[in-house]
């Protein structure tokens, strides 16, 4: 994935910034450690702040719509840079400093960490119909993420300083050079950025928000009668064209995205067509706890009940895999770990830019997380019915199952913390899809023995999973920020202690999105065939939380009723994905997600392609090549978070104002079993070709802007280079 970083490493940075230091040699800062200059400020910590409330929103929201998070910490640099240039912030009245830029960066980056954590695993409380309430949420990802930065703070010397220039750091070198070519630069960078926000919002919020034109493009409708042919034999392209989409694409890359829209392709245009053109002849049977007529099934029920499963059992095998290769840095990495078990006064000779929290404080915060996680397990449990008897667990039970949970939680995240440390610091990659669900396996495990079962013991593992995937996610990310540091002369502690306040505060608007997105559209709906709750995979497919709800399932509350063998044919797929050297995630990802999302971030990486093979030579090819990451950014942040704007005015708790917004659709609050929800009813214009028609163009031209808004952003690249080389 093209990070989007400069191709040319700044002047300011010393030579041996990224080599191998000579024995006896020291690596200098960019900030000395006797240079005072600002770093925690007004500006720098209110900033840092709002960047976490947007991109957690951001990030949340991808990730729950696309199944893929968006790297939140490039653009927030990009964002710290361009805001921190005189005048255009209100606490700003000159410009910031470099290591205001890191805390705004580092506390910023919380929103990540924090997002992605609670994309795994809490919504698959609500996929397996758990009740959980915000307060659930919020204190399960704080007290994980409290706990990844606790236990990854004794490791921060010997992975930063001690191991310079043996381990790569990929994703922390793009943000360092963002940062140092910041100081000399001029704004275009951060205009683009905002461009592509504006262009983000307007887009989505046009077409999903107010209806304008129905994002859902079909062969069906547009192909006519060939369209409907196509459909018989359960055949049927569809693109999602949402900018957020489209941004995704744009930012993966094109190999990446053509990879996971394979994986769609097997799925969509060969496994349901074929499972349909055998299974129509064959008489109803039962399979998986329900009796199946396939003949009367479409492409869509045919691909949940019979090609979903693979691509989950696909996505379960990636994850091991990952952890398999990862063999050798789990194997070294697992025994740092117990280095975080050492206290130790506090060394006053320490010089500002090696200065950490005191160690005994670092221990306090790692008991007391212990603690606090184990009286947060309890309480979930006492107040946790099981669905099939209608009974809460008593004290003892309850306490069994928190003592259980927090040992379980405490140690894996203990033992996996240096191992997403390790794989950030080499591959750029954190392997915690398949450490969590190791985890949630262990977890199960360990609380099945105990006497675990029901909903409500589901409920404990999962919510188990969510902290320690929190836990793994800021642990990771946080020695990023600490190598940046490093680099520039930030003092370590200074990014520690404002990191928990940036978690307390991603892990709040996690809190009120994902309930919120649940309201709006709901993880799960009622088949209108069956009855039975499905996964609402076209809206809200959240793939790896889908695979953990059936894990979960699958071990505590019917085993008989899933379908073992589809999730074994994937782990075959994975496998031979793996004897092929195939990225086997991505491919997973796409056999599980619907075509029409993966079309749509196909389309984005395309448009990507064009733009960066375009230009008169191949500066200025590069040059708009690198505008890659500014747009898709903001073309997924602005999406985002007026996509949230919209759920907002789907509530009907508010009267539903979307109602009266509208142009395509028309909204009305009924009464069901479970209170009001709000029922739509769409335009003729706005299903047939006219509709779908409008949204074709809208999406040639969405294509178009990005264009424009890349060779603009170039032009204004190549002009700031040119004029910093005058100087």
């Amino acid at each position: 994935m093209d990070h989007g970083a400069p191709t040319k490493s700044s002047k300011l940075l010393p030579a041996n910034a990224y080599t191998k230091l000579a024995p006896g040699e020291e690596y200098q800062p960019v900030v000395p450690t006797t240079d005072t200059r600002a770093e925690v400020t007004k500006w720098s910590i209110s900033m840092g702040l709002i960047m976490v409330v947007i991109f957690s929103a951001a990030c949340i929201y991808m990730a729950l719509r696309a199944g893929n998070a968006i790297e939140a910490s490039i653009p927030i640099a990009i964002l710290a840079v361009f805001f921190g240039k005189k005048g255009p912030f209100p606490l700003r009245s000159t410009k910031s400093t470099l290591l205001e830029n890191v805390i705004v960066q580092s506390i910023g980056q919380a929103a990540g960490v924090v997002a992605a954590g609670a994309a795994f695993l809490i919504p698959a409380l609500y996929i397996n119909r758990l009740e959980v309430a915000w307060w659930q949420i919020f204190l399960a990802c704080f007290i994980g993420g409290v706990l990844g930065v606790v236990l990854i703070i004794p490791l921060r010397k010997y992975f930063v300083k001690d191991q310079h220039g043996e381990l790569p750091f990929p994703e922390a070198t793009a943000i360092n050079e963002i940062l140092v070519s910041g100081e000399s630069s001029g704004g275009s960078a951060g205009k683009t950025l905002l461009y592509g926000f504006g262009l983000g919002a307007l887009y989505d919020f046009l077409g999903e928000g107010l209806s304008f034109w129905n994002p859902m493009m079909t062969t069906k409708t547009l192909l006519g009668g060939l369209g409907q042919r196509l459909a018989d034999l359960r055949m049927e392209l569809s693109v999602n064209g949402l900018a957020a989409l489209f941004g995704l694409g744009y930012i993966i890359g094109l190999r990446y995205a053509a990879v996971i829209a394979a994986g769609s392709i097997l799925s969509s245009l060969v496994l349901v067509p074929l499972v349909y053109h055998f299974g129509s002849q064959a008489e109803a049977f039962q399979y998986a706890g329900a009796v199946r007529h396939i003949s009367e099934m479409g492409a869509g029920d045919i691909f949940r009940v019979y090609v979903k499963p693979i691509g989950i059992g696909t996505i379960a095998m990636a994850g091991v895999i990952g952890i398999i290769r990862m063999g050798k840095i789990v194997a070294g990495s697992v025994s740092l770990g117990f280095k975080g078990l050492k206290g130790g006064q506090v060394d006053t000779s320490v010089p500002r830019t090696q200065s950490d929290m005191s160690p005994r404080n670092v221990l306090l915060i790692q008991a007391g997380s212990a603690v606090l996680m184990g009286l947060f397990f309890l309480v979930v449990a006492m107040t946790t019915r099981d669905a099939a008897t209608g009974e809460a667990y008593s004290f003892a039970t309850s306490l069994t199952y928190a003592v259980v949970g927090t040992i379980a939680g405490f140690v894996l995240s203990f033992l996996f913390t240096p191992v997403a440390a390790q794989a950030i610091a080499t591959v750029g990659t954190n392997p915690v899809s398949g450490m969590t669900l190791i985890t949630v396996v262990l977890t199960i495990g360990t609380l099945v023995v105990f006497g675990l079962k029901g909903s409500g013991g589901m409920f404990v593992a999962l919510i188990v999973g969510c902290a320690v995937c929190t836990a793994l996610s800021t642990s990771g990310a946080l020695i990023t920020d600490f190598k940046i540091g490093y680099w520039l002369g930030s003092t370590p502690r200074h990014q520690q202690v404002w990191k928990f306040v940036g978690i307390a505060l991603a892990a709040l608007v996690v809190a009120f999105v994902i309930p919120l997105m649940d309201s709006a559209y709901r993880f799960v709906i009622q088949d209108a065939a069956t009855g039975a709750w499905i996964s609402n995979e076209k809206v809200l497919p959240a793939p790896q939380a889908n695979m953990l709800a059936a894990v979960a399932r699958g071990f505590i509350e019917d085993p008989a009723s899933q379908p073992w063998l589809l999730y074994g044919l994937g782990a075959v797929v994975a496998i031979v994905l793996y004897m092929a050297q195939l990225p086997i995630l991505a491919f997973a990802l796409g056999m599980y997600l619907p075509l029409s999302i993966n079309l749509a971030v196909l389309a984005g990486a395309f448009v990507a392609w064009v733009i960066g093979n375009t230009g008169a030579n191949e500066r200025v090819k590069q040059a708009r090549k690198d505008q890659g990451t500014l747009i898709a950014s903001g073309l997924m942040a602005g999406a985002a978070i007026f996509g949230i704007l919209t759920a907002i005015l789907r509530q009907t708790a508010l009267g539903a104002p979307i109602q009266f917004l509208s142009i395509g659709s028309a909204y009305t609050i009924q009464s069901g079993p479970t209170g009001a929800f709000l029922d739509s009813t769409s335009a003729e214009w706005y299903e047939g070709v006219l509709g779908q028609g409008v949204s074709a163009a809208a999406f040639v031209l969405l294509a178009v802007a990005c264009f424009w808004f890349a060779r603009k952003g170039a032009d204004g690249t190549i002009a700031e280079e040119d004029a910093a080389e005058k100087k």
